[in-house]
Parts: C-alpha cells; structure tokens; sequence
C-alpha cells in the first residue's frame, strides 16, 4: 500500500482521480466531499453542501470543475479554483447514483434512482434529455470515452443497455445561428421525421440480479458489467447487435464496480 487516507465517515461511495495533478476527490455517506493530495497524503479542501450522502463524483478533464451528486436528489457543479458550488441541477426524483463529465461537449450524464439517466448541458445549466427504459433504479451510466454518440447504462433490472445519442448531438452541436437556442427553448421537441434525442440500441440480458456497474472498453467494441450475481461479464457490440462473450466468476459477494 501506497498512501492510507484516513477519515470519520462510515463510507466512501466515489472517487475521482484528477487526470493531471495528484489528487483524487472522495464522496462520502457522511454528505462531505474531500480533495486530497495523495502525493503527500494531505487533505487539501472539504466541500459541505449536499444534504446526505454523496455517490456520484467526477472530475473535468479541462475544466477546473467536478460534478457531484447526492441522496439530496441534487447534482452540483463545483469550482475547485474559487472552491465552491457554481450551481445546482434540479431534476431527479430520487438518489443520484453517478454523474460525470462528457470528455468533449458541455454536458453532465446523471443516473438516478427515479428509473431515468438525465443529460444535462452545464453551460445553459439545463437538462437537455432524460433517457427513460429501465424499470429499477440506474445504478450507473457512462459516456462512450471516444468519438462514438453512445451511453451505456446499468441497473438492478438486471440489464445493461446501450443508447444511441447521435440526434442530440446533432441537435446540440450542430452548426446553425438559431440550433441550440431553439432546442432550448423546446427541448422535447423532435424534428417531424427525424431523430429521436436518444433511443435504446441494445439491451444486454443476461445477469440474472440487479446491474451495479457497466462501463466502455477504451478503444475496442466491448463493454463489462459487474452484478449482485456475484458475475462480471464482458459483452461485445456492433451495429445491429450486443451480446455476450465471457463471464468471469470468483467473486464472493456483489459486485459493485468494475
């Protein structure tokens, strides 16, 4: 062991590691946020806003922002500089259970206890989009790492599902004087034949209790899952399909992340 953080609270539920300098934020059951130095094994700044637990914590990968969200139902967008709250997003009915940052546009990705995962762009501070499909709480939903308009999602309606956001791109960063403005003002409206905002691609079955973690491989088409099956299973994708390609089993208890 490198480093041991020590600190009185009965959980951390996230972490983030910040992708230049030697700091990883931890969320804690206790409502607090910290900020450590993990070089120096020093605690750099607290941050006591949400009311409750706090599961979801992200770094920006330009910014110097970090996102969180909470058990308050609330997802607050942070400056580390000025080192506050800048803002906070109202939508969610239930628990927040992750949020993180889109690696290029301006946007937030929420999964939630209320069955829905919510996008929201930070700069307008408004909700963009809520992906509705899973019938249990979203556990966790991540954006494609690269250039590819997809989210995955998993959830303890033991699937993992996979969500084709190609039509809000192209509504929300499409060239045009009036494009985002218009979508802002209306943004439940789908073009008259077009695209959906987003729309399940694929839904992965194949876990047999509630979903806990999905995330991305990196470059290649494949996705991994990790379940209170005690399972983690990887998947394999491409246009017209999703399956499953491996299971790897030695857990003894949940599987929590992966």
């Amino acid at each position: 062991m490198l480093t041991n953080f020590e600190t009185k609270s009965a959980r951390v539920k996230g972490l983030s590691f910040h992708p230049k300098r030697p700091w990883i934020l931890a969320s804690l059951h206790s409502g607090v946020i910290q900020l450590w130095d993990y070089r120096i094994s020093t605690l750099i700044e607290k941050f006591d806003e949400h009311d409750g637990p706090v599961r979801g914590i992200a770094f920006h990968n330009q910014q110097p922002l970090f996102v969180s969200g909470g058990d308050d139902f609330k997802i607050k967008v942070w400056n580390y500089k000025q080192r506050r709250c800048i803002f906070t997003l109202l939508g969610h009915l239930d628990y927040v259970r992750t949020t993180v940052f889109h690696h290029e546009y301006p946007w937030i990705l929420s999964a939630s206890d209320d069955q829905t995962i919510r996008i929201w762009n930070w700069q307008s501070r408004s909700c963009i989009c809520v992906l509705t499909g899973h019938n249990h709480y979203v556990m966790c939903a991540q954006f494609h790492p690269s250039d590819e308009d997809i989210i995955v999602s998993a959830s303890l309606d033991q699937t993992v599902r996979i969500w084709d956001i190609s039509g809000l791109r192209k509504k929300n960063v499409a060239p045009g004087p009036t494009g985002l403005d218009d979508h802002l003002k209306n943004p439940s409206a789908t073009d008259l034949f077009g695209q959906a905002d987003a729309v399940v691609k694929h839904v992965l079955e194949g876990h047999d209790r509630g979903v806990n973690w999905a995330s991305f491989h990196p470059s290649l088409p494949l996705i991994v899952s990790g379940a209170d099956d005690r399972q983690v299973k990887l998947w394999r994708m491409n246009e017209y399909k999703a399956w499953e390609v491996d299971t790897c089993r030695g857990h003894y208890y949940n599987v929590s992340c992966v």
